[in-house]
Order: C-alpha cells, then structure tokens, then sequence
C-alpha cells in the first residue's frame, strides 16, 4: 500500500513534533533534576567558605553512571547536578535513536544507515573510547 504525499507529509509533521516534544521534556527534566540538586548542595554546604589558595580537583566519585547513582540514591547534591548534566546529553542521544526507529519504520535504508552511523558515533564518544 503505498502512503499520499500529504498523508506522508502529515506524518513527517507529527514526527517533528514528537522530536520537539522530546528534545523540551528532555531539558526540562534535567533542568529541574539539577536545580534540585543545587537546592540540595548549597543546602549542606552554602554555609561553607572554599579555600582559594590550594586548588583541589574535582572528586572521583562521579565519573562513573554507577558512580553518580550511587551518590543520588544516599542524596547527595553533586549527585542530583551530575545525574540532571546526564540527561541533558542523552536527550539529544534520545532524539537520534527515536529517528533511527522512526526511518527503520519508514524502510528508508539511507536514513537508516546515516542515522547509526551518528548514534554509534555519539554512543563511542560518550564511552570514552579512543582509536
């Protein structure tokens, strides 16, 4: 069965906005994620004064995802903060794995093959993995 032009451009229309719809519940969520997670932090710590004279580097206990659940679940602030920047990078990864599905559906094998080709990119980047 073969789909109209204007069925077709109706769909492509309701996909954008699903698309859009994403990318905003996305940023929001991890918008309010890190906002409590700064709420949380300053909470426990706003009262605290650094110290600018020796520099300190930042901790280990959130380079992990395991790393920075753990931490959310015992309520820890930077925990929250680290959890919310995830999910403001996998929004974007989200967008690109619903178009790969959305072109698997559509059996368009070019955009198929153009859009895995992106998500295994961001997905090897985010691994850190080097050549």
């Amino acid at each position: 069965m073969r789909i109209s032009e204007d069925s077709q451009g109706n769909a492509d229309e309701q996909f954008e906005q699903v698309l859009g719809t994403l990318l905003i519940a996305g940023v929001i969520a991890a918008a309010v994620v890190v906002l409590a997670g700064c709420v949380v932090y300053l909470f426990r710590h706003g009262a605290g004064v650094p110290n600018y004279k020796h520099f300190q580097g930042g901790s280990s206990d959130y380079r992990t995802v395991r790393d920075i659940v753990k931490n959310v679940l015992a309520g820890r602030g930077r925990g929250l903060i680290q959890l919310g920047v995830l999910m403001l990078i996998a929004t974007p990864v989200a967008r690109v794995a619903l178009s790969l599905v959305a072109f698997l559906r559509r059996r368009d094998l070019l955009y198929t093959l153009f859009t895995l080709i992106v998500l295994a990119v961001l997905i090897f980047s985010l691994m850190g993995k080097r050549l």
